[in-house]
This record gives structure tokens, C-alpha cells and sequence, in this order.
């Protein structure tokens, strides 16, 4: 019989995306945006004129209100099949079981692949779609503060709220933050055990999120897995106000077949997984997004 891993291990899986997904706040995002049909997701956009002077004898001026909506299909749908003997099961003193290949391939491929694409999709739709420009500035720990602190003043500017924003950056750009001239330092020891503590967390209040340099390319080939696209150049980093993205996952499936419950399983298990999600800028909030990235 099949058995549906995905809804048996669900809060396992979600504490992993959690914790490993550098993506999975932006996934958390404009939860109020609902499905058109089984996969386009539907953008509600409201705009209206403004005040007008008031007459005082008793009658109102009318005003104009337009409420579009802007369909988004989902594109990226992938999926897996491995076939496991079940000797190799028995030989391996169950290092082949289910609960271990669906660690493995979490950790190594499936939520890598999620954060590859979701940042390269963004990248794209802001530097391509909508002709945002990528400052491509050389970042040193002397100019890293003024090409941050430009990122947000834009962003302060287009009336972007404040709250919730993220900073997405590579392991190298986290090490020129923590070296930054101009940044106030506060070194934490603690007396107990001598522990020199350097973290930086956040930055005015903007949490800074550490995300591997090989998922924070601008283009990949998802071919097999995710691997840079030739060409491809490093993000440093991404300030996104979340509420100016959507990322959606639609649809998880995670099966396993015993040996014997179908023609094709035989002598040995069957392991599936598909994945069917997408992220995209919103076109009228694309000032929420700012990002640096190599010339």
C-alpha cells in the first residue's frame, strides 16, 4: 500500500523549512491572496483618486474607484522517483529507509532548489520584467553601510513600510557587515564559559538572513537539481519587504509504495516527490525589493 509521507511527517517537515528553508518568510507572506483556479493565484489591486475640496452644502465629490486583479500562474512543478531494493534496505541496517531519504533529499536538493529559485525569480522579475535597477556596487567594509543605508532610504521614499523587512545576504557580505566602518558595536562575554559572541542579527531593526552564496545567483538550470546557468553572477544581498512578494507552494506529494502493492514496485520500495510552487514581485509594490549583486 502507498503511504502519504507528506501529511504523516507535516510538522517535521515544516520545523526543516523553518530552519533550513533562508526563503521560507517570504513563503509566510499576503496570506489574504487566494487562488483564481488550481494554479494561478490572483493579485487584487485597488486604486482610487484622491480628496477633493469640500462643499459645505451637503453634497459630496465623487471620486473614482478601479479594483483590477492580476493573474500569476504557477510554472515551477517538479518531481522524483527513486526505486530502493529491498535488500538494499536490509544490507544497509535501514540507512536506505524512508524517513532518511526524505532527509537527505530535503536537505540537499529539495530546499536549496526552493531558495535557487525563489531568488532568482525575484531577481529576474525586478532587474527584467520591470526594468528595476541592481546596484552592482564592489561592497567593502567601508561601503557597505552607505549602499544599505541607500537601499532603505529608497525604500523610506516609495512609502514602503518599515516593518517586516528582511536582508538576504551571502556569508561573505555577513562578515563585511560585522567589520562595517561606521557600525556601533556592543561585544557580548559571557563570563561563564568566556564566550566572545559577534552575531549580527539585525540591522535598524531589519533581520539580516544568512543564505548560502551557491542559492543566491541571479539565473539557474534546473535541468537536474539547481545549478548555476552559465553566466550566472552572485547576489550579495536582497532587501525584500515581504508584503511586495508572493510565494506560494501549491502543491507536496511525498508517496512510498511497499514492496509488492503494485506491478512496478516488485521486490523493493518506490519513493516519490513532487513539489509544485512559484514567487513573484508584485507589480505595483516592486519598490519593496532592492538588491546589490556582481557587475
Amino acid at each position: 500500500m502507498p503511504y502519504n509521507y507528506a501529511e504523516q511527517f507535516a510538522d517535521i517537515l515544516v520545523q526543516k523549512y523553518e530552519s533550513e528553508q533562508k526563503s521560507w518568510p517570504l513563503f509566510q507572506s499576503n496570506p489574504g491572496i487566494g487562488w483564481l483556479n488550481a494554479k494561478t493565484i490572483k493579485l487584487p489591486y485597488i486604486t482610487t483618486t484622491g480628496y477633493k475640496d469640500h462643499s459645505r452644502t451637503g453634497a459630496f465629490n465623487t471620486g473614482t474607484l478601479t479594483n483590477n486583479w492580476e493573474p500569476k500562474t504557477l510554472e515551477h512543478d517538479r518531481d522524483v522517483e527513486f526505486f530502493i531494493d529491498s535488500m538494499d534496505v536490509d544490507e544497509t541496517n535501514l540507512a536506505l529507509s524512508v524517513a532518511n531519504i526524505t532527509n537527505v533529499f530535503e536537505t540537499e536538493q529539495a530546499i536549496p532548489e526552493r531558495d535557487c529559485y525563489v531568488f532568482s525569480k525575484l531577481y529576474d522579475e525586478f532587474a527584467t520584467t520591470y526594468s528595476g535597477t541592481v546596484d552592482t556596487t564592489a561592497l567593502t567594509a567601508a561601503n557597505i553601510l552607505e549602499t544599505y543605508d541607500g537601499m532603505m532610504e529608497a525604500m523610506d521614499d516609495a512609502s514602503v513600510p518599515m516593518e517586516g523587512r528582511y536582508l538576504f545576504v551571502t556569508p561573505t557580505v555577513n562578515k563585511l557587515l560585522k567589520e562595517a566602518e561606521g557600525l556601533t558595536r556592543i561585544l557580548r562575554v559571557d563570563s561563564d564559559a568566556a564566550r566572545v559572541r559577534r552575531y549580527v542579527h539585525e540591522l535598524d531593526d531589519v533581520e539580516i538572513v544568512q543564505v548560502p552564496s551557491a542559492r543566491l545567483k541571479t539565473a539557474y538550470d534546473f535541468t537536474t537539481g539547481a545549478v548555476p546557468a552559465s553566466g550566472a553572477k552572485q547576489i550579495n544581498m536582497m532587501l525584500v519587504q515581504p508584503d511586495s512578494v508572493v510565494a506560494r507552494m501549491r502543491h507536496e506529494y511525498i508517496r512510498v509504495f511497499a514492496p509488492g502493492s503494485d506491478s512496478r514496485t516488485g521486490d523493493g520500495w518506490i519513493y516519490q516527490n513532487r513539489a509544485y510552487w512559484d514567487a513573484f514581485l508584485l507589480s505595483q509594490r516592486t519598490a519593496g525589493i532592492a538588491i546589490n549583486a556582481e557587475a
